[in-house]
C-alpha cells in the first residue's frame, strides 16, 4: 500500500484543523493585509516575528493560500512534551491561575494535544531542538525548497520580550538567510522570501481583540550579493528582520 503524501494527509485531516484553528484564535478577529504578496507556487520561505505561540501557528493555516511546511519546536511531536508545554504556556501568560485554566479545559487541551503530536511529522512538520543545533532542521528546509515548497520560519519563541528593543520582533537568527544562500550559490535557486507581521496573537486566548497581519512584498538573497558568504548571510538576515519590523509598526496605525 503506498504511504500518502504530505498533501494527501492534510486533505485527510483539513476539516479538523479547521476546528483547531477556531477554537485556537476563539473570541479573535483578523485584519490580513497584502495578502496580494503571497508566493502561490513555488520554492518560498515566510519569515516573521512570533510573539502568539500557537496562535501564531493558527493564522498561517488561515491566511496563506497554499499548503505550508513548519519548522516547528521538536516537543509538539511527543505528547507528553508537548502537554507540558502547554502548561509552561499558561503558567507564563496567567501565573498560578494558568494550572486552574489548563485544569477546567483539560479535555480540550488533551484533544488539541493529541491531535497535533498525532499528524505534525504525517503533515511534514520540521522539528526543530530549539537549545541545540539548527543544522538538520536546515537542510530538511532545504530539501523541501527543492521541491517547490512553503516553507514557515517564524522568528521568536511564541511569546513578547519586555526587555529586547523592540520586544515584538526578536532579533532574526541566521537559518532563512543561510538556506537562501546556500540553494542560490549552490543551485541557481532564487527562492523568494516573504516577510510578514503579526500583532495580537500575544493576546490571552478567549480575549476579544484583533490580530493584524501585514504581509510584504517577497526578498532575494541576490539583492543582497557582497561576493562574500558571511556579510552577504549577515545582510540579508538585517534586511529580513527591518523588513519584519517596518511591516509590524506600519500595522500599528490601522
Amino acid at each position: 500500500m503506498p504511504v500518502a503524501t504530505f498533501e494527501e494527509e492534510f486533505k485527510r485531516i483539513e476539516k479538523s484543523v479547521d476546528r483547531v484553528i477556531r477554537a485556537f484564535i476563539f473570541g479573535k478577529k483578523v485584519d490580513l493585509r497584502g495578502a496580494e504578496n503571497f508566493v502561490r507556487e513555488g520554492p518560498n520561505i515566510i519569515v516573521g516575528n512570533h510573539i502568539g505561540s500557537y496562535k501564531d501557528v493558527a493564522i498561517l493555516l488561515r491566511t496563506v493560500p497554499r499548503m505550508i511546511y513548519f519548522t516547528a519546536n521538536k516537543m509538539i511531536f511527543d505528547k507528553k512534551e508537548a502537554s507540558e508545554l502547554v502548561l509552561r504556556h499558561l503558567h507564563r501568560h496567567m501565573g498560578k491561575f494558568g494550572g486552574f485554566i489548563h485544569l477546567i479545559l483539560n479535555p480540550l487541551y488533551t484533544y488539541v494535544v493529541h491531535f497535533v503530536s498525532g499528524n505534525a511529522a504525517k503533515v511534514g512538520s520540521i522539528p526543530v531542538d530549539i537549545y541545540g543545533s539548527k543544522r538538520e532542521s536546515i537542510l530538511k528546509c532545504q530539501d523541501y525548497l527543492r521541491k517547490g515548497r512553503a516553507v514557515i520560519a517564524l522568528q521568536g519563541r511564541g511569546r513578547v520580550h519586555p526587555k529586547d528593543p523592540n520586544p515584538y520582533v526578536k532579533s532574526f537568527r541566521r537559518g532563512v538567510s543561510i538556506m537562501s544562500y546556500n540553494l542560490f550559490k549552490q543551485e541557481g535557486i532564487a527562492v523568494p522570501v516573504t516577510p510578514m507581521s503579526i500583532f495580537g496573537t500575544h493576546i490571552m486566548w478567549g480575549v476579544p481583540a484583533t490580530i493584524k497581519v501585514n504581509v510584504g512584498r517577497p526578498l532575494f538573497i541576490r539583492d543582497h550579493w557582497t561576493g562574500d558568504e558571511t556579510s552577504t548571510i549577515e545582510r540579508f538576515r538585517a534586511a529580513l528582520e527591518q523588513t519584519v519590523s517596518g511591516l509590524f509598526h506600519e500595522s500599528l496605525n490601522w
